[in-house]
């Protein structure tokens, strides 16, 4: 499930032509959805591109609600409504941002070698256990005492991507009956979770020598590319250069 705007046609474009091929993976299917709301201000022009797109390559899900940084948590929760009605054949469902490099074998890989185990309750990503509410009103994720007076997080994982077991679709937005939406969308799916008591697990390699859902932009080196399952912030054109050798790789 990738969330992305009504604007946003060329990184729907270089996702399709990269990760977003079908049939990377033999005999494993991975289906592909863009997630759109309503622009705050309609053009009927984009709206109509929107649609052909649509009718073209069957790809894309537009929900009614403004889509603005400020309403992501209401995005995330409508995906997993969407996930917990429509999906509940699939063993593992993925939010992950249109700016993300993805090894689609390397995560098929790392979710099979987890087991049956990770089939339920299970969620997965660049795990932060260490975060404080931001009370400056000037930061990006400012969060007011009214809104959210407790003084720390409990445990979430980053939103640029993270992967779960699909029950837990259904498990979270039934959770979010009893959580005040707070606007970040990351640690709203952490309050949910904390109110089911399922801990998100970090992905990491052996020992934990390195993180494979990487939230930081990395230079592009094959090698390095190949042990992640992500890695953050690679604009369409950046991401068309890297992907042909990595997916390949």
């Amino acid at each position: 499930m990738i969330p992305v705007t009504l604007k946003d046609t060329e990184a729907r474009t270089a996702i399709r032509r990269t990760w977003g091929q079908d049939g990377l993976i033999p005999r494993v299917t991975v289906l592909h959805l863009f997630v759109i709301g309503q622009p705050a201000q309609r053009d009927p022009v984009l709206q109509e591109h929107l649609e052909r797109e649509s009718k073209e390559y069957g790809d894309i899900i537009q929900m009614d609600f403004v889509d603005s940084y400020h309403n992501l948590t209401i995005k995330t929760m409508m995906i997993m409504n969407w996930i917990a009605t429509y999906c509940r054949g699939a063993w593992y469902a993925m939010k992950i941002d249109a700016d993300i490099f993805l090894n689609v074998r390397y995560l098929v890989d790392y979710l099979h070698d987890q087991g049956e185990s990770s089939r339920k309750d299970y969620i997965s990503g660049s795990v932060i256990s260490d975060a404080v509410p931001h009370r400056d009103s000037f930061n990006k994720w400012y969060i007011s005492e009214d809104l959210y007076p407790d003084t720390w997080y409990p445990p979430y994982v980053s939103g640029a991507a993270y992967v779960f077991s699909t029950d837990l679709a259904r498990k979270i937005s039934w959770a979010s009956r009893f959580v005040q939406p707070i606007p970040l969308e990351d640690v709203y799916v952490g309050l949910c979770l904390h109110v089911l008591g399922v801990k998100p697990i970090y992905a990491t390699t052996f020992l934990g020598l390195s993180n494979l859902f990487e939230v930081r932009r990395l230079k592009y080196e094959r090698c390095t590319f190949a042990k992640r399952i992500i890695v953050n912030g690679f604009n369409p054109q950046n991401l068309l250069r890297i992907c042909t050798c990595s997916i390949s790789s």
